[in-house]
């Protein structure tokens, strides 16, 4: 099985994502309302809420997450789903489209990379090499086990 160096990336630069947005957001008078319990008893202001779901109760820990899986599998020689990269794509740019040039357009790059990776797989042959994960188990199934 050959390493999917797309995918890999694509795994990579989601990761650093979440990473730098977290760096960005992360220095802010906040942090000792939260950890007092100022947003639990109702005293946190708006400003307060609106960084919480900016940093901690974001997508920043999920995304990392997702990015360190879709590196793992690429590592192991899988494929992503290219419904993934195309989901990722649309919600970037439609988060784009609503705040205007962000961070946002960040999130094409691991899309695009995800996406081109499908796109090779399928001129390379009839879809996937023998062998090859997708990371999708009906598609990974042996014909004869759907």
């Amino acid at each position: 099985m050959s390493k999917k160096r797309l995918t890999v990336a694509a795994g990579w630069s989601t990761a650093a994502i979440g990473v730098l947005h977290t760096l960005v957001f992360l220095p802010h008078p906040y942090w000792s309302e939260w950890l007092g319990g100022g947003l639990r008893s109702g005293e946190g202001g708006d400003a307060s809420l609106s960084v919480f779901w900016a940093l901690p109760g974001g997508f920043v820990v999920p995304l990392v997450l997702l990015g360190l899986l879709v590196a793992r599998l690429g590592r192991r020689g899988g494929r992503v789903p290219a419904y993934v990269g195309w989901g990722l794509g649309l919600w970037a740019a439609g988060c784009a489209l609503l705040i205007g040039p962000s961070g946002f357009l960040l999130g094409l790059v691991p899309a695009g990379l995800l996406i081109a990776e499908d796109l090779a797989a399928r001129r390379g042959g009839a879809g996937r090499g023998e062998g090859e994960r997708t990371g999708d188990p009906e598609e990974d199934a042996a014909p004869g086990h759907r």
